[in-house]
């Protein structure tokens, strides 16, 4: 009940800044949103194409994205998203500990930061890149000093190339039907059973939008989300086995 309060509560808001962006004649964003929260958006978007949408979190690899109302067509200018990539690394790497997102995430909300202002955080080693909104950036580069016991700096950082062009390793898996569930219970090495709770539980996005349909059928192309699991795009069948399974190719995010 709660949930469904806070897509509502959403749905409105979005209304609010697309009418502001065409009527004002100026770009309007959201904040940083998770992946249920841009449910809202899917659920309206021919309410708001009007105002000319757009999304971006950063890099290819975000899954928190703003939501732009306003483009050049219908405005006469451009305006970038207002985000900036950070770079979190510790001053002495030696004696650094080993971090997680987790370390990393609360030492930023422990410094009072709302949630909404920070996208995705990308762990590498010892160090992280954190993409947030460009007002708090200049916060984030003077107070973050310390993540659990290792002392850090903080600076604003051009993307590295590994999440610009993000590393994909091809699987191949065999299976009766391109069916969804089917895909990510051999892929993930589940029990169809498993599977399925992934839907009955919202874990499962399709392209940025959540599905409930375990028995949806993947078209080449198709960028699946398995939240806990991993993200993969599915590029199509290349024959079948001696058994009569079909042979299905996956891009799987490393």
């Amino acid at each position: 009940m709660e949930a469904d309060k806070d897509i509502q509560q959403m749905k409105k808001r979005l209304l609010e800044l697309a009418k502001r962006s065409y009527s004002q004649n100026v770009y309007t964003f959201t904040p940083f949103l998770g992946l249920s929260e841009q449910q809202a958006y899917h659920e309206i978007s021919g309410q708001l194409s009007y105002a000319g949408c757009g999304m971006e979190g950063g890099c290819p690899l975000c899954e928190r994205k703003m939501i732009r109302f306003g483009n050049e067509e219908s405005l006469g200018y451009t305006e970038d998203y207002p985000i900036l990539c950070l770079r979190i690394e510790p001053l002495n790497s030696k004696f650094a500990e080993i971090l997680s997102h987790r370390d990393f995430l609360g030492a930023i909300m422990n410094l009072g930061i709302e949630r909404d202002t920070v996208g995705d955080i990308f762990v590498q080693d010892k160090m992280a890149y954190l993409f947030c909104q460009d007002a708090i950036a200049p916060y984030l580069t003077e107070h973050l000093e310390q993540v659990r016991r290792t002392r850090v700096k903080c600076v604003i950082s051009d993307i590295p190339e590994h999440l610009v062009t993000p590393s994909l390793e091809s699987v191949t898996v065999s299976v009766a039907s391109p069916r969804i569930d089917g895909v990510i219970s051999k892929l993930y090495n589940m029990a169809r059973s498993q599977s399925q709770e992934l839907f009955r539980t919202g874990k499962i996005f399709i392209n940025g939008r959540l599905t409930e349909n375990g028995s949806y059928l993947l078209k080449p192309g198709d960028a699946v989300t398995a939240r806990g699991f991993g993200r993969f795009i599915y590029t199509g069948e290349q024959g079948e086995t001696r058994k009569g399974k079909r042979r299905i190719c996956v891009e799987v995010y490393r």
